[in-house]
């Protein structure tokens, strides 16, 4: 059994279990994030069609029921900007509201206060009577839209349009077109932040979020895989310099580990570890270990950006809930044999729903990326529309108990993810359907070598170096230790970068020395360092290919030392050997320290049966050495069945039914 301690200062549950209330601010001295943040955001239940009377209703329920206990923070997710019309999707290229400096402004059909140039002006007003503080989700860089239409740039230190060197800068001056955001390469771009202009724009966007009453902001595409340290670094500092204050949230945390977490938890209050996080076991039981090793490393409730910061484990998906981009195999092998020709469905059940990033990965295996590359987006548009909440928590009640039990003992920021209108009875009757993704992470699979990215100043990370087979063919091959002790080493085909038709000097320049990977030799495929879709938690990032091109999210530079480096992210690769099922099963027992000098133990069941699981106060003393738990006398409650243990003896024991939890509060004299 894993015996974890955490050193936190206090436990927070959920539903008004051993709530630990937000501790009060100096408003002369304000310390943003002083303990993690909580609320709700509107991405589990909406996707990003939510509209402006939603969201204020949901707010409303959010100031009644839920603001005293420390929920303070509702968010709009994102895509706010986004017009709901025929054509529009994710990942849709010219359906977005923006304003004459290229800035994104809400959609005024779901948000019609916003006219008038008001922004989320009115919004945040009504927001802030409730008693609540706002937050929006904001995307990397600059909008292709904004892009594409080369606007001005607006100065907002001289006002007007952005002037240097005796000319005016635009949209196509600062946006980095191969950097666009892996996951939503019709979306938005890296800026230029080496640039005046670049740092302009980001500056004008930020000054105007905090005029419109902004108090959070959820900072997309910018870190894990798709890290732009340059954007973070700027957008904190100019955090810093606004008079109001904003709790600033990095998002996704997809294959984040705790060396990269380092360089950016000093700028920031919170930040995602982990991928999505869903309504499935597979995605909860992902998360223990991550969250020891953060815990380990020391990174909860670190310094952070003019206050503490958080490693985040996702919000909670809990109550009734939108789809994750799930799509149903038989109801679409019509319009897949249209563009992929025959699909192989044998074995696949008329209603198994699969997540669409696995979907993708199934076409891959049975088709070249090439085609998939080509038609993923065209897939995404046809099957992923969106129309909110229909459906309740695939998660049966021990399986929630858990998930807040373990976001609450990693005292990981708890956004609520649910619908909270249909649950407490304010709407109408809505039709259920209900959705059952298989529990992908308990399929046994064979031990797998997995391409990961990490800090480059991580030792591990000057693990590659270059195999010749003749004077065309070369290699990069990993010869680092990844828990294989024999067998061949991982090797890919080195290819020169692809360059535009015109030979753009600036790109030559930019991307002198970088070269495409491919896993083939002659095959045009090559490795991108972030995935072209986004990963749920419980999903192995186990390198991603798709048609090689002119794009920095395909381009690796490999130095003297033996680091591997991605143009896009600035980190460097590592190999590592993934064991079937690890995490999955098992028990676990946490220890936290509470404000009073109590003492929190969890037991978790990772197994698929009923266990039972014990410790000795001996052991606990042990664990705890800062405890004089020799000899004392304890007495000890269970906070979910609400059972009186009374004094323990020598050893605390229960039965935890499968994928459950228990949480005992003990009082030591």
């Amino acid at each position: 059994m894993e015996i974890f301690v955490l050193n936190l200062s206090a436990v927070c549950l959920y539903l008004a279990f051993l709530l630990h209330r937000v501790s009060s601010i100096s408003e002369a001295v304000p310390v943003r994030a002083s303990s993690p943040p909580r609320g709700w955001n509107s991405y589990d239940s909406f996707c990003w069609t939510i509209s402006e009377e939603e969201f204020l209703q949901s707010a409303e329920i959010i100031s009644q029921r839920l603001r005293p206990h420390g929920y303070e923070y509702v968010v709009v997710d994102y895509l706010w900007y986004r017009r709901k019309v025929k054509g529009a999707y994710v990942d849709s290229l010219g359906f977005d509201v923006i304003d004459e400096w290229g800035r994104m402004i809400p959609d005024p059909d779901r948000w019609p206060s916003s006219r008038g140039g008001k922004g989320f002006t009115e919004v945040a007003k009504k927001v802030h009577a409730m008693g609540l503080k706002f937050g929006i989700h904001v995307m990397r860089g600059i909008s292709t839209q904004a892009f594409n239409a080369d606007t001005p740039i607006l100065d907002t230190l001289k006002g007007g349009a952005y002037e240097d060197s005796g000319r005016q800068w635009r949209a196509k001056d600062i946006g980095l077109k191969e950097r666009a955001c892996a996951w939503m390469q019709h979306g938005f771009m890296s800026v230029n932040t080496k640039l005046g202009a670049g740092r302009a724009f980001l500056r004008s966007l930020y000054q105007q979020y905090a005029e419109w009453g902004v108090d959070f902001v959820k900072h997309d595409c910018v870190f894990g895989d798709d890290l732009d340290i340059n954007e973070i670094s700027f957008v904190s500092e100019v955090l810093k310099e606004l008079d109001r204050p904003i709790v600033y949230s990095l998002s996704p945390g997809t294959g984040v580990t705790p060396a990269m977490a380092k360089e950016v938890s000093g700028l920031v209050n919170m930040y995602r570890i982990t991928g999505d996080d869903w309504d499935t076991w597979g995605d909860v039981a992902a998360h223990f270990n991550v969250s020891r090793d953060f815990s380990a490393a020391n990174m909860i409730g670190a310094k952070g950006l003019q206050g503490k910061s958080w490693p985040d484990l996702d919000m909670l998906p809990l109550g009734w809930l939108t789809d994750p981009g799930y799509v149903n195999w038989k109801l679409v092998l019509s319009f897949i044999w249209n563009i992929l020709g025959p699909v192989d469905d044998s074995g696949v059940a008329y209603n198994t729903y699969l997540p669409l990033s696995t979907f993708l990965h199934v076409l891959v295996r049975q088709r070249n990326n090439e085609m998939v590359a080509a038609n993923s987006r065209l897939v995404a548009q046809h099957l992923c529309s969106n129309e909110g909440p229909h459906r309740t928590c695939n998660l049966n009640l021990d399986e929630q108990r858990t998930q807040m039990t373990l976001w609450a003992m990693a005292k990981s920021p708890l956004m609520f993810g649910g619908d909270f209108p249909y649950i407490i009875g304010t709407k109408g009757n809505t039709r259920k359907i209900k959705v059952t993704p298989p529990h992908l992470s308990e399929v046994a699979e064979s031990n797998t070598h997995v391409l990961g990215l990490t800090s480059c100043k991580d030792p591990k990370a000057n693990s590659w170096s270059i195999q010749a087979h003749d004077q065309e063919l070369e290699e990069i091959c990993w010869k680092g230790k990844s828990g294989n002790k024999i067998g061949e080493p991982l090797c890919l085909y080195k290819s020169r970068a692809l360059l535009s038709s015109d030979g753009e000097m600036i790109y030559k320049q930019q991307y002198q020395g970088k070269v495409h990977l491919l896993a083939s030799k002659g095959v045009g495929v090559c490795l991108d360092a972030s995935p072209k879709w986004k990963l749920t938690s419980k999903e192995l990032r186990r390198g991603s290919f798709s048609k090689c091109k002119r794009d920095a999210n395909q381009m690796w530079q490999l130095n003297p030392s033996g680091a591997l480096i991605s143009s896009y992210s600035g980190l460097c690769a590592t190999v590592n050997l993934v064991k079937a099922d690890v995490g999955s099963g098992g028990i676990r027992s946490w220890i936290a320290t509470g404000r009073k000098g109590e003492i929190y133990v969890a037991f978790f069941n990772l197994n698929t049966e009923k266990t039972l699981i014990s410790t000795k106060i001996s052991d606990l003393a042990k664990a705890l050495p800062g405890k004089n738990l020799n000899g004392a006398s304890c007495k000890c409650r269970e906070v979910w069945s609400a059972k009186d243990y009374g004094v323990l003896q020598q050893t605390l024991s229960t039965a935890v039914g499968m994928h459950g939890c228990a949480l005992f509060v003990l009082n030591c004299d």
